[in-house]
Parts: structure tokens; C-alpha cells; sequence
């Protein structure tokens, strides 16, 4: 009860402030437990705080479940990079970094999730999910493009790279369709 009062009152009553916390929280909590420990613990703690500001108990619940698993992939604890990492025989921060680049799309899945409820209603409304899944689709396009790069630094592609991360930010947390 203390930490969902502590991420409601650091948020000030905003939504988007206390998902970001919440994250946080679900990540740090979760350091190598097994999935179902992480989410129940996470629930527990960060699912109040959700609910006090008006968010459907499904989109709490999967935004919750969503970052509970990726704290498998974040460092220090990063359980499952550490296993690759032996198996390739190679440092483990390395591979760290590298899993983060290359995943960092999923940490801003459960925000889409937020932005485009659509997502969440493929039962009744199958045509606006798709929709709003082809648009998600395409902002995680290019914000990986903005994470991974596919231009060189040198040439420009710092500049190509930070308007990448513009456009998803643009095309996937814009309200509509």
C-alpha cells in the first residue's frame, strides 16, 4: 500500500507519469522471479495505483504482466542474458546492452497498449484492432530503426535516427486512427 501511494503521489494524479513509475517498479520487483511470482507481486503493489486513476482493469493487468516478463532481459539481475552469454562464451554486459537495444521495442508495447485500447478489442471490434495494430506495427518499425540504427552515424544517420524515433512516437501513441 505504501509504494502505490508513494507512485500516485510522485505522479501528481498523471496517468502517464504513474505508468512509467509503475514500470519501474514492475521491473525492480521482478528481478528473476519466475513469471507468475513477478506478476502477482506486481499486481499486488502496482495494480491499485492503475485502477485509482481509471485504467480497464485488462489494459492494468496486461500492462502489468508485460513488464513483470521483461525483467528477465534487464540488467543487473537478467537472467536470460546471462544464459546466453555463456552459451557464447562472451562477457555478459555486452550481450546486456545488446538485448536491450534490440528489445527496447518491447518496453514501449505496453504503453501502446494504453495509447490504442483498440488493440485489446479484437473480439467485438476486429477491424479497428488490426488497424490499430498495422499502426503500432509501424512505429515499432521505427523506433527500432531508432534504437538499432541502419544508418551510419557519420552519414547523417544520427539525425535519420532521432527523426525515426519522432515518427514512432508520433504514430503510435497519436490518438484515432
Amino acid at each position: 500500500m505504501k509504494l502505490t501511494s508513494l507512485i500516485i503521489g510522485m505522479a501528481g494524479g498523471q496517468l502517464w507519469v504513474v505508468l512509467v513509475l509503475t514500470a519501474f517498479a514492475c521491473i525492480a520487483l521482478g528481478m528473476e522471479l519466475p513469471t507468475t511470482a513477478a506478476y502477482v507481486i506486481c499486481i499486488s503493489v502496482a495494480g491499485p495505483a492503475l485502477g485509482n486513476l481509471g485504467l480497464p482493469p485488462v489494459q492494468a493487468h496486461l500492462f502489468v504482466f508485460w513488464y513483470a516478463l521483461l525483467c528477465t532481459l534487464t540488467p543487473p539481475v537478467c537472467g536470460n542474458v546471462f544464459i546466453a552469454a555463456s552459451i557464447a562464451e562472451t562477457p555478459w554486459l555486452p550481450v546486456a546492452w545488446r538485448a536491450m537495444r534490440l528489445g527496447g521495442g518491447l518496453f514501449v508495447v505496453p504503453l501502446a497498449f494504453v495509447a490504442n485500447p483498440a488493440l485489446l478489442t479484437f473480439a467485438t471490434a476486429p477491424l479497428l484492432t488490426t488497424l490499430a495494430t498495422i499502426k503500432v506495427g509501424i512505429g515499432l518499425w521505427f523506433f527500432t530503426y531508432a534504437l538499432v540504427g541502419g544508418a551510419r552515424a557519420g552519414q547523417g544517420g544520427a539525425w535519420l535516427r532521432l527523426g525515426a524515433g519522432a515518427v514512432s512516437a508520433v504514430v503510435m501513441f497519436a490518438y484515432g486512427l
